[in-house]
């Protein structure tokens, strides 16, 4: 069994993305700079967020952060993401989701400008990655993919087991391991899936992507298979400092014996999903990727 170190893997990108932001001023051009919307005090959320502010600073990125409580009203979102698509010195922006019940999470997403959407949920974005054209991918997919790259994992003809179906992991990363080149065979299992268990007992590569901690067990995963782990809950713990930790959906104690390749929780797909915005804000910044 070998892990999946999405620690060890970002932090190599992130030496490629500071030489090339270090490349850039050297010959006279600004910082890539990436700012953030934050509403409320989410805990998860204000993690999340504070540490895409410390990756920036670690590559050499100017970094934003527009903070609103949570009583803050849809109207003036998206006045300040207008504001935001107008600014010549930011190259990207994310609105940190989930946003307070009363506001219409896809009113904001439509508002951002698709050449400035470093978190790749606009329809502009998602429809280019769909007919496989130049875009933001979304960063947990993309983040996974490049992990599999780094580590030499063979998808080709291999049988790939999804378990959820969101439109930020799920969905996306379906379209794109079934892309030429890549030549997975996709399953997106879910919830409604008839004999789930035996499905994904079958998987050469098992993504669990559903936010149920512990929802996988050794009798789910096929002997020699890749397992991914996304899911990043929050659970009550004595033992840390914060009064939390992170459980993944992947029991890995049992499940990691039976595997060739499986990432941990935390320090696997985590820390690969951030270096993805990094990777996003730098394609923006250079505008190599036309919208």
């Amino acid at each position: 069994m070998q892990l999946l170190d999405g620690k060890k893997t970002a932090d190599a990108i992130k030496l490629e993305i500071k030489a090339e932001v270090d490349a850039i001023i050297c010959k006279g051009g600004r910082a890539p700079h990436l700012a953030a919307v934050l509403v409320g005090h989410d805990g998860g959320s204000e993690t999340y967020v504070a540490n895409k502010i410390k990756d920036c600073k670690e590559v050499g990125f100017r970094s934003s952060l527009f903070r609103y409580e949570d009583h803050v009203t849809e109207k003036e979102l998206l006045e300040k993401i207008d504001e935001l698509n107008g600014r010549m010195d930011l190259d990207g922006f994310i609105v940190q989701l989930p946003l307070p019940s009363y506001i219409s999470e896809q009113n904001i997403i439509e508002a951002i400008n698709p050449a400035k959407d470093v978190d790749g949920f606009h329809a502009v974005n998602v429809g280019r990655m769909v007919l496989g054209l130049p875009a933001f991918l979304s960063a947990t997919p993309c983040g996974i993919m490049e992990l599999m790259r780094r580590y030499n994992i063979d998808t080709k003809s291999k049988n790939c087991v999804i378990i959820g179906r969101s439109q930020i992991v799920g969905r996306p990363l379906s379209i794109l391991l079934s892309q030429k080149g890549i030549d997975a065979t996709v399953t997106v299992a879910h919830s409604r899936t008839k004999d789930l268990k035996k499905i994904c007992a079958e998987a050469d590569i098992l993504i669990a992507a559903l936010g149920s901690p512990g929802f996988v067990s050794a009798d789910m995963v096929k002997e020699g298979a890749v397992v991914i782990d996304v899911g990043t809950t929050r659970i009550p713990s004595a033992e840390t400092k914060s009064g939390f930790r992170l459980k993944g959906d992947v029991r890995f104690e049992e499940v990691a014996p039976k595997c060739n390749f499986i990432t941990p929780v935390p320090g696997g797909v985590g820390p690969m999903t951030r270096v993805s915005l990094l990777k996003n804000t730098l394609l923006a910044a250079k505008k190599e990727i036309y919208l």
